[in-house]
C-alpha cells in the first residue's frame, strides 16, 4: 500500500495525452454523451456526507477522477467529483429510463466524473464517467476506492500516466476502424422515429454466474442472425497484460470476432483466447489520424454515420458483448450498507449495433442492453434479453429447483400479523385455569403463568428494557425458564436462552456479544461468575409474584426482536442468529396446524434451552392451551420414562434422542406424534421408531435451520413409500421458498445435488453484530428473492419432494447441534502452550457415527502439557459436546498443496484405544461392564480393559445415557437402578470401565 504522502507528491504532476479513443468521444455531441455508469443497489444507508468525504479521498488515489483537460493534455484538477443527492427518487427496472440523473452529460462545470447516492428506502451509488477519461474497468477501480474509504481502508489507487497509445502491444498495433463494413441488419431493427442522442435500457439479472460468459452470449446472439457465422464485437481488457499500469484511463480495445453458432459457445470461447495468447485479431479503434480531426469536425462526422446507420439499419456486427468480469459484492459493503446488485449502464454509440453489457458477481448475472427506444424495439428487446437469459438459466431448470409450499384447497386465510404473544394471551383469556405447565415442581394454570410473566415484563420494563433489547435467560429447563422467556416477550424485549451446564467463560461471551444489558437467572446460578461488565443480573427466585400488573399497552411488532439463539461460528467465535417476531408467529401458525398441536397436547421440553429446537416445546403449546411438561434437569432413562408415563402425547427432539429412546426400551405411553429435526434422520431409526411407538404414531422429519426460525419444511414418514436410506424432508411450509443451487448459484439441472437455499419470511434478520456473516450467508437472487445458504447438500426426489445428502463443508452436527471445528481449535489455539490446532470428524472403529478428533503441534519453548490439560481448557470455554472424544499432539498439521488440512494424513487417535493393548484381566463385574460397552460402542470386546475410558473410545454423552441405563438394568438391578443412574455424575469425569464397573458393584451389594 501507498502512503498519502506518496500520492500527493504524484498527484502534483499528474497529467497525460489525450489518446485517440479519447479524442473520439470528446467528439461525440452533447446529445448522445458517452457516459459510463456503473450503479450499486443495496440496502441500509449511506449518509452524503460520508460519501462525499470517502470520494474525495479516493480520488487522492485515483487523480484519473478529477481530470480537466487542456487541449490535447489531461491534467489533474485537484477538485474531488461531485456527489449529487437524488432525494426520493427510486432506482428500479421499472424507472431507470426515467431518471434524468443517469443522463446527464459530462463533463458538467469541468467535471467528467460524479457520483449521485439515491437514498430512498432502497438506497444506490451511480458512479458516473464519460468515456473520454475512463473505460468500464477503470471506473470499476475508482468506485472500490470509494468503498474502502467509506470503510475507512485505504484505497489502492491508480496513479500511472501510462497510456493504451504507449503501450507496447500487438493488438494496439492492429487496430483499424477505417475498415469496417456496415452491411449486417439489427437485431432489434431500427425505429422509425429513431432520433439522434435517443436510447433506452433494458436491465435483466440471471441467477449464478457461467464461464466464459461473452462467448455464451455472443453465439447466442450470432444464431439469432439466422446466418452461418455472424461478426460480434467483445471489448478486451489490456490491463492483465500490462500489470505494471494501474490506471482508470481506456485500455480496452474491442476485437471483432467471426462466430459460428453451430460450433457451441466453446468454439467461440477458443476463438477468443488464441487472439489473446497470439496476441494478433481483427481490433475495432480510431488509430491517431483521427487526433488530426478538429473537434468540431468531429462532431459532424459522428452525426454523419449515426445518420447512416439509422436511416440504413446496417452495422458492422451483431451486437457488442462487452463483460466486466466478476467483482465482489462485498467489496461495495459497509457495515451500513448492504450491497444487492452491480450493474453497468453505458449509452448507444453512434452507428453502433446494440449494445450488451454484462457484470457478474456472487450468484448473480446483470445483463443491460442499450438501443433507441421504440413501440416495436420494446418488445423486440425484452423477448431478446428473454432468450439470452434462457440459454443460459433454462426456465426449465429454475423451475425444477424451486420448491413451493402445497397449496391444498381447505387450506385457510394462513398466518396474520399476530404475534406469539397477543396468540398467548389469547388462550389465557379462554382459558385461564388449564394447565399450561406440569413438572416434578407441580402445575401451573395459563392465568398464573401469564400473571408471572407480567410481574417478569414489569421488572423489565421498570429497568428500561424493551423493543429489540435482548435479554439472557440463564436458568434450568424449569417453570422460572418459561416464565422468564415469556417475561422477555410481555416486555417487548429478546431473550437469549443459555445452557446453565456450559461453563462460565462461554456464557459471558453470549452474553458480551448479544450486548444484553441484563441476565435472567435462578439459584444457584446467580453466584456464578459469568455477567460480563455492563450486564446485571435479575434473579427470578428472588422476585415477589404476588403482584398483578398490567400487560404492557403495546403487544411487539412483527419487526421486532423475539430471541437470538447462538450456533458455532466458522471464524472462531459463535454467532447469534436474530429471530423476529414474523418469522417465529409464521413458523408457529404452520406448526400447530401441520403437527396436529392442540389444547390436549402435552410436549415435554427435552432439549437444552440454547438450542433453537427447544423453542417448538417453549412457544407451541402455549398458542393452542397446551401443556408443556417439564422434567428432571439431568436427561436419562428414567426422566425420559417419567416424563412419558406424565401423558407426554407428542415429543419434539433430535435423531440421536431418538435412536437413544429405540435402544432403551422405554414404554411409549401415549405418545401419538414424533417430531424430528437437527439431523439426518435415517430410515432404519424410523422404523425402529415406528416398531416402538406403533403404526399410529405420525413419525414428521422436520428440516430447519436456526437461521430460518426452527423449521421450514416436514415430511410424514411411511415406511411403504419412503424406501430410500435417508427419510426426505418434504416440500416448504407456508411462507417458505427452496431452491437448489449449483456451486456458481445456477439452477441446478433435474436430478443434479445442489445446496439448498431457503427464502421467505421466517429468515433470520440476520447473525447479532455480524454483517460480514450476514452478507455471506443471507444472499439476494436475481429476482430479489432474500435467500439462506444453507451448506446442505440436496436433490429433489422423483416424488417432488426434497432429501438431504450431506454438506459442502466442514460443519458436522452432534446430537442436532451444529458445529464449526474451526471454532473448537481457535479455541485450543488460546491455550499458551499451543502453536496450532486442527480438529477434524472421524469414524471410531466398528462405528458409524463420527467423533471430533483434536490435534494440536504443542510450543518448544514452553512446559510440555498433557492432553487432559487442554480438555480442561475446553471445557472452561465451550460447551461439553463440542469438546473433542480424542486429543493427539503432533508435529506438525499436514496440509495439501492447495492448503487444507490432509486429515488422511493425521494419526487415528482411536487405534491405540481400540488395540488390545491392555492386558490386566477383567474382574468378573468388569467383564460384564465390557460387553455392555462393547455393545453400545461397537467396539470389540478382547480390546477393553480396566484403564479403557468411554470417552477415549468415541461415547458421547447420549451413548453415555444408554451405557448407564443398560449397567442400571442388566447388572445393577431393579433395585438399585434409580440409585446408581442418580450416582453416574461420580464418573462421569472420568468414566473407565473400572470406575463404571466399581460403583456397579458398590450399588448392587448395597
Amino acid at each position: 500500500m501507498m502512503s498519502k504522502s506518496a500520492t500527493t507528491a504524484d498527484n502534483d504532476r499528474f497529467a497525460r495525452t489525450v489518446v485517440p479513443f479519447e479524442h473520439w468521444y470528446l467528439g461525440f455531441p452533447t446529445g448522445l454523451s458517452p457516459v459510463l455508469n456503473l450503479v450499486v443497489e443495496g440496502a441500509g444507508r449511506i449518509a452524503a456526507a460520508e460519501l462525499r468525504r470517502a470520494v474525495a479521498a479516493a480520488a487522492e488515489y485515483c487523480p484519473g477522477a478529477r481530470l480537466a483537460r487542456h487541449g490535447s493534455r489531461w491534467s489533474d484538477s485537484g477538485q474531488p467529483p461531485p456527489v449529487r443527492l437524488a432525494a426520493g427518487t427510486v432506482l428500479d427496472r421499472g424507472t431507470l429510463n426515467d431518471v434524468a440523473e443517469l443522463r446527464r452529460p459530462l463533463p458538467v462545470r469541468g467535471a467528467y466524473c460524479e457520483v449521485v447516492l439515491f437514498d430512498g428506502e432502497f438506497p444506490a451509488v451511480a458512479f458516473r464517467a464519460s468515456h473520454a477519461v475512463m473505460d468500464a474497468r477503470g471506473l470499476r477501480m475508482w468506485a472500490l476506492d470509494v468503498f474502502r474509504a467509506l470503510r475507512g481502508e485505504q484505497p489502492e489507487g491508480a496513479l500511472s500516466v501510462t497510456t493504451v497509445a504507449e503501450l507496447d502491444d500487438p493488438l494496439i498495433a492492429q487496430a483499424d476502424a477505417g475498415s469496417q463494413e456496415f452491411v449486417l441488419p439489427s437485431l432489434l431493427g431500427v425505429p422509425a422515429d429513431a432520433r439522434f442522442g435517443g436510447y433506452r435500457w433494458w436491465r435483466r439479472s440471471v441467477d449464478g454466474t457461467f464461464p466464459a460468459v461473452a462467448a455464451r452470449l455472443a453465439t447466442e446472439l450470432a444464431r439469432l442472425t439466422g446466418q452461418s457465422t455472424a461478426p460480434v464485437s467483445i471489448p478486451v481488457d489490456l490491463r492483465p497484460f500490462h500489470p505494471e499500469v494501474r490506471s482508470t484511463s481506456n485500455f480496452a480495445v474491442t476485437v471483432s470476432l467471426q462466430v459460428t453458432p453451430d460450433e457451441g459457445w466453446e468454439a467461440t470461447q477458443q476463438q477468443l483466447l488464441t487472439v489473446l495468447s497470439e496476441r494478433r485479431g481483427t481490433v475495432r479503434a480510431p488509430g491517431p489520424e483521427v487526433l488530426k480531426v478538429p473537434l468540431g469536425l468531429l462532431r459532424m462526422i459522428v452525426r454523419g454515420v449515426d445518420r447512416k446507420a439509422r436511416r440504413t439499419d446496417r452495422f458492422s456486427s451483431v451486437a457488442g458483448v462487452n463483460s466486466l468480469g466478476r467483482t465482489s459484492l462485498d467489496a461495495f459493503a459497509t457495515d451500513d450498507f448492504e450491497p444487492s446488485a452491480l450493474y453497468l449502464l453505458c449509452p448507444r454509440e453512434p452507428a453502433s449495433p446494440p449494445g450488451l453489457n454484462v457484470v457478474e458477481s456472487e450468484g448473480r448475472t446483470e445483463l443491460t442492453l442499450s438501443w433507441w427506444p421504440g413501440k416495436e424495439t420494446e418488445a423486440r428487446a425484452e423477448r431478446l434479453l428473454d432468450t439470452l437469459c434462457e440459454s443460459l438459466s433454462p426456465a426449465a431448470h429454475r423451475a425444477q429447483a424451486t420448491l413451493l409450499p402445497p397449496v391444498p384447497a381447505d387450506r385457510g386465510a394462513g398466518p396474520t400479523d399476530r404475534t406469539v404473544v397477543e396468540l398467548f394471551r389469547d388462550q389465557v383469556r379462554s382459558r385461564p385455569d388449564a394447565v399450561a405447565i406440569s413438572g416434578p415442581e407441580g402445575e401451573m394454570s395459563y392465568r398464573e403463568l401469564d400473571r408471572r410473566a407480567r410481574v417478569i415484563a414489569a421488572e423489565l420494563r421498570a429497568r428500561g428494557i424493551g423493543r429489540d433489547t435482548v435479554v439472557g435467560l440463564c436458568a434450568d429447563r424449569s417453570a422460572a425458564a418459561v416464565t422468564g422467556a415469556w417475561g422477555a416477550l410481555l416486555a417487548g424485549a429478546a431473550y437469549l436462552p443459555m445452557d446453565t451446564k456450559h461453563p462460565d467463560g462461554r456464557l459471558r461471551a453470549l452474553l458480551q456479544d448479544a450486548r444484553a444489558p441484563l441476565c435472567l437467572t435462578q439459584h444457584p446460578h446467580s453466584e456464578r461468575d459469568f455477567l460480563p461488565d455492563g450486564c446485571e443480573p435479575l434473579v427470578l427466585d428472588d422476585l415477589s409474584y404476588a403482584a398483578d400488573p398490567a400487560a404492557p399497552p403495546t403487544p411487539p411488532a412483527p419487526s421486532d426482536l423475539a430471541y437470538v439463539v447462538y450456533t458455532s461460528g466458522s471464524t472462531g467465535h459463535p454467532k447469534g442468529v436474530d429471530i423476529e417476531h414474523r418469522s417465529l408467529s409464521n413458523y408457529a401458525d404452520w406448526a400447530v396446524r401441520e403437527h396436529g398441536i392442540g389444547p390436549h397436547t402435552r410436549l415435554p421440553l427435552l432439549c437444552s434451552l440454547s438450542f433453537d429446537v427447544a423453542q417448538i416445546s417453549l412457544v407451541l403449546p402455549f398458542l393452542v392451551g397446551g401443556t408443556l411438561l417439564l422434567m428432571r434437569d439431568e436427561l436419562d432413562h428414567l426422566s425420559l420414562q417419567e416424563v412419558i408415563d406424565d401423558g407426554a402425547t407428542a415429543l419434539a427432539l433430535t435423531p440421536s434422542h431418538l435412536d437413544l429412546m429405540t435402544r432403551l426400551g422405554l414404554r411409549p405411553g401415549g405418545v401419538g406424534t414424533l417430531m424430528v429435526i437437527g439431523e439426518q434422520f435415517t430410515r432404519a431409526l424410523a422404523l425402529r421408531a415406528r416398531e416402538m411407538f406403533g403404526p399410529e404414531c405420525r413419525i414428521i422429519n422436520l428440516y430447519g435451520p436456526a437461521e430460518a426460525t426452527i423449521g421450514v419444511s416436514h415430511h410424514v414418514f411411511d415406511a411403504e413409500r419412503d424406501t430410500g436410506a435417508n427419510v426426505p424432508i418434504g416440500l416448504p411450509q407456508d411462507g417458505v421458498s427452496l431452491f437448489l443451487l449449483d456451486a456458481e448459484r445456477r439452477f441446478v439441472t433435474p436430478g443434479e445435488t445442489g445446496e439448498l437455499y431457503i427464502g421467505g419470511v421466517q429468515l433470520a434478520r440476520g447473525y447479532r453484530g455480524r454483517p460480514d456473516l450476514t452478507r455471506q450467508r443471507f444472499v439476494r437472487l436475481a429476482d430479489g428473492t432474500r435467500a439462506y445458504r444453507t451448506g446442505d447438500l440436496a436433490r429433489r426426489l422423483p416424488s417432488g419432494e426434497v432429501e438431504c445428502c450431506g454438506r459442502i463443508d466442514d460443519q458436522v452436527k452432534v446430537r442436532g447441534h451444529r458445529i464449526e471445528p474451526s471454532e473448537i481449535a481457535f479455541t485450543l489455539e488460546t491455550h499458551p502452550a499451543v502453536a496450532a490446532a486442527v480438529v477434524v470428524p472421524r469414524t471410531p472403529p466398528g462405528r458409524t457415527d463420527r467423533a471430533l478428533c483434536g490435534y494440536v503441534v504443542l510450543r518448544p519453548d514452553v512446559p510440555p502439557v498433557e492432553m487432559a490439560e487442554l480438555t480442561d481448557h475446553l471445557l472452561e470455554h465451550l460447551p461439553s459436546y463440542m469438546v473433542p472424544a480424542a486429543m493427539l499432539a503432533v508435529e506438525e498439521i499436514p496440509r495439501t498443496v492447495n492448503g487444507k488440512v490432509a486429515a488422511s494424513a493425521l494419526p487415528d487417535p482411536f487405534a491405540d484405544a481400540a488395540a488390545p493393548g491392555d492386558t490386566t484381566p477383567l474382574s468378573d463385574p468388569e467383564a460384564a461392564v465390557a460387553k455392555i460397552w462393547a455393545r453400545v460402542l461397537d467396539t470389540d470386546v478382547e480390546g477393553l480393559g480396566p484403564a479403557s475410558d468411554f470417552h477415549q473410545l468415541g461415547g458421547d454423552s447420549l451413548a453415555m445415557i444408554a451405557m448407564v441405563a443398560e449397567v442400571a438394568g442388566e447388572i445393577v438391578g431393579a433395585a438399585g437402578a434409580e440409585a446408581f443412574t442418580r450416582r453416574a455424575p461420580d464418573f462421569l469425569a472420568q468414566p473407565t470401565l473400572a470406575r463404571v464397573a466399581g460403583l456397579a458393584e458398590t450399588v448392587r451389594t448395597t
